[in-house]
């Protein structure tokens, strides 16, 4: 079992997180915004992964620290579940279209971690999340999974189609990137480490 357990608390965040990249899509969310639970849930779901998610957030604030934080403990988590990476494809991609929307993304669990995000919204809310904490979301959870992560919105229109389409497109080139491949010996690389 590929799993991790995750706990990260500070002044403005309490997180628990319990992944397992080898699950059935079973999700139980709670970060205190809606439509960010949402999205988690749809992560889940499309990658196939197992994640609860409970998170206590200075709401009153905003939504900056609860979802930057989260961001934190997902991909710390994802890396403690991957381990040495042996076996892995390491890398994934994905297109997938949402109605009038298409995003791409690829990503490369090569230990390096780097964000390209090509995006602007014109909303600046969906439901209760800002939307410019997507961005915020995956650059804090590529560099603590250290992954290299690229989302770009080949095709845009509405903001929550945009956002929903990045969640699944990672997910599913997440997937394909921790699938064991028989024919990796050791990790797919020639430095022999990832």
């Amino acid at each position: 079992m590929r799993d991790a357990k995750i706990t990260r608390k500070t002044r403005e965040t309490d997180i628990a997180i319990e992944l397992n990249l080898d699950g059935s899509g079973k999700a139980d969310i709670a970060t205190g915004i809606g439509f960010f639970d949402h999205m988690l849930e749809g992560f889940t779901r499309h990658g196939f992964f197992d994640l609860k998610c409970k998170v206590k957030g200075d709401l009153q604030v905003d939504g900056h620290h609860t979802v930057e934080d989260t961001g934190i403990a997902l991909g710390s988590a994802i890396k403690e579940a991957l381990g040495d990476k042996v076996g892995i494809r390491r890398y994934g991609y994905f297109i997938l279209p949402m109605d009038e929307v298409l995003v791409l993304c690829a990503v490369d669990l090569s230990g390096r971690p780097y964000l390209r995000f090509e995006h602007s919204f014109k909303a600046p809310m969906v439901g209760a999340l800002d939307t410019e904490l997507v961005h915020e979301f995956f650059y804090a959870l590529s560099y603590s999974a250290g992954m290299n992560l690229h989302i770009k919105v080949l095709e845009s229109g509405n903001a929550h189609h945009e956002i929903e389409a990045m969640f699944k497109a990672f997910a599913k080139a997440l997937d394909m990137a921790v699938s064991y491949d028989e024919r990796v010996e050791g990790v797919l690389s020639t430095k022999g480490t990832l």
